[in-house]
């Protein structure tokens, strides 16, 4: 079976229209909760590192001083119905359990977590993220209060209501209509890694101009059709990867080297060995959990709109 595209195999029941004030007490007293904890920047898990277990009961989340009091309900699981809540946790010391504290990226990027279980955690850090970066109004200055088990917060002094961001970014494989496809390459990536261009939308902006934009931008190649292909929840901190080609109307490259290190054009038999680890200059893209593979192993198939 083809693995899901990280962070969308997620199918918790969200039931985010009727919630109220009981629903995160309720959820805490439930004998079937799950709760996954995350340690600043990383998730607390258990188990194999090939296998890890990212839940815990409530005994066990309280024996890891869970701030459960701030968590946030993420919603029931479809076959059993056991409510399924995150929450922010310390870090253990070091070797003082068998607990400890594993990066998402990494673990997304290492395929040992279900897809299921991947997409929740995404959902999981997105929330607390955001929650976090939220505990006072950008009205007034007041001091904010968790509502709806997470789901939106609310002043305390003017009453106003904020809800969770979602920071749409456009990531786009550039082809020619023929037979080459264009990547780049940021100098923060792995050695020899080329991916597709990408770029946060402006307020203002429509996906296919926000397409075009940061193309010229950071290539300087104009793109005329704009096609729709997929999106991706992206959750460091709290993104959406909107999934699109785009047809270049020329084919001289003039990259930005603030933004780029390197940008260029590639065949498809080069960019078919690219995904096979086969490149003879030891070239390749993005893991099979980031949209950029699925942008880039459809044009390595054919399968581009025109």
């Amino acid at each position: 079976m083809t693995r899901p595209l990280g962070f969308t195999g997620n199918r918790l029941f969200r039931d985010s229209e009727k919630r109220g004030p009981d629903s995160l007490p309720n959820a805490l007293a439930d004998p079937r909760l799950r709760i996954c904890l995350l340690a600043g920047r990383a998730f607390l898990v258990t188990g194999a590192d090939d296998a890890p277990d990212a839940f815990f009961d409530l005994a066990g989340a309280q024996a890891l001083d869970a701030a459960l009091a701030e968590a946030v309900l993420l919603g029931h699981h479809p076959d059993d119905g056991a409510p399924v809540v995150a929450a922010m946790a310390p870090t253990p010391p070091e070797g003082a359990s068998a607990v400890r504290a594993m990066d998402l990226r990494g673990l997304a990027m290492s395929g040992a977590l279900g897809g299921d279980v991947e997409g929740t955690l995404g959902q999981a850090q997105h929330l607390l993220y955001w929650n976090g970066r939220t505990r006072h109004c950008g009205v007034c200055g007041g001091v904010t209060l968790s509502e709806a088990g997470g789901l939106r917060r609310r002043c305390s002094a003017c009453g106003e209501m904020f809800f969770p961001r979602t920071d749409p970014v456009v990531i786009m494989l550039v082809h020619d209509g023929a037979d080459r496809c264009l990547l780049g390459r940021q100098k923060q990536f792995l050695p020899g890694m080329y991916s597709a261009l990408a770029g946060f939308v402006e307020p203002g902006e429509t996906l296919e101009d926000a397409v075009r934009r940061e193309v010229l931008e950071e290539s300087g190649l104009e793109v005329g059709a704009v096609a729709y292909h997929a999106s991706q929840p992206w959750p460091f901190p709290g993104s959406l990867m909107i999934g699109c080609f785009g047809r270049a109307l020329g084919d001289t490259v003039r990259y930005d080297a603030d933004e780029l290190e390197d940008c260029r054009w590639f065949d498809r038999a080069e960019v078919r060995a690219m995904l096979a680890g086969a490149h003879p200059q030891g070239l390749g893209v993005p893991k099979p959990f980031a949209i950029a593979n699925i942008l880039i192993r459809a044009f390595a198939d054919g399968r581009v709109p025109g």
